[in-house]
């Protein structure tokens, strides 16, 4: 039996120390809250697009399974786990702890549908990308390059950052965010959301930048937002990568 020389150890315990973050496992959840990614795989994960949940719902269980089986496949054009003709890899996989989405694909959906919770999220994207988080399966938080100031950049409202529910009417509490709070690239980016009922609250970077604003129905504006849908992360032309997702659900009345 062999043993491990004092030098060895030294140096075990520094190669520990220096790794990259990106190598090391995601945290663990704070009290109360659960990962909706495992650090590991596509575990609790469906394909999904901007489509009204309302409908899929309403589906007979086999329609809707072969609807989800469409997004999801990994021989489906435009699914989430379709191949990249240039890299080889899926449009969604998994590295080094994080969730990577190359641009393209179908969004990652969770297979449970969720009420009224607080989601914390990082991520971190490149620029020029365009993304975005759904709630109850309803666009979204909006996550873009804030630093873009071509004219079609401004007239959508990039300059003023990340963290808006973009899809609410021009001019309604929540579109804007309220402060630009985006880190530059190469950071990651730290979302906590709370959604009760209609009303939406978030902090980006723990800036305040929605305060309890309407979310309102992208797909019927005249009714509220579904009462419970997945939570998705949306792919729109840029790589995104993801990590330390996790939820708490709130109890009605609490």
């Amino acid at each position: 039996m062999h043993t491990r020389t004092p030098l060895l150890l030294i140096a075990t315990a520094l190669s520990s120390l220096l790794a990259p973050a990106s190598a090391q496992a995601q945290a663990t959840p704070p009290k109360g809250f659960t990962a909706l990614f495992n650090g590991k795989d596509l575990a609790g994960f469906r394909g999904g697009t901007t489509f009204d949940h309302r409908k899929l719902l309403a589906m007979t269980p086999e329609a809707r399974a072969g609807q989800i089986r469409k997004w999801t496949a990994a021989d489906q054009k435009g699914s989430m786990m379709e191949l990249n003709a240039k890299t080889g890899k899926p449009h969604w996989y998994v590295e080094a702890g994080e969730l990577v989405n190359d641009g393209f694909g179908a969004y990652a959906s969770t297979e449970k549908d969720y009420g009224d919770f607080e989601l914390l999220v990082e991520y971190k994207t490149v620029p020029l990308a365009d993304s975005g988080i759904y709630l109850r399966g309803v666009p979204q938080v909006q996550i873009w390059d804030s630093t873009e100031t071509s004219e079609q950049a401004v007239k959508l409202g990039k300059p003023k950052g990340s963290g808006g529910l973009w899809n609410n009417s021009a001019g309604a509490p929540g579109k804007d965010p309220l402060v630009i709070a985006d880190k530059p690239f190469g950071e990651w980016n730290k979302f906590r959301i709370i959604m009760v009922g209609d009303i939406v609250t978030v902090w980006l970077n723990d800036k305040l930048v929605v305060d309890k604003a309407r979310m309102e129905n992208y797909y019927d504006r005249k009714t509220s937002v579904p009462e419970k849908g997945p939570i998705q992360l949306q792919t729109h032309g840029g790589e995104i990568r993801w990590r330390n997702i996790f939820i708490r659900e709130i109890q009605p009345g609490k």
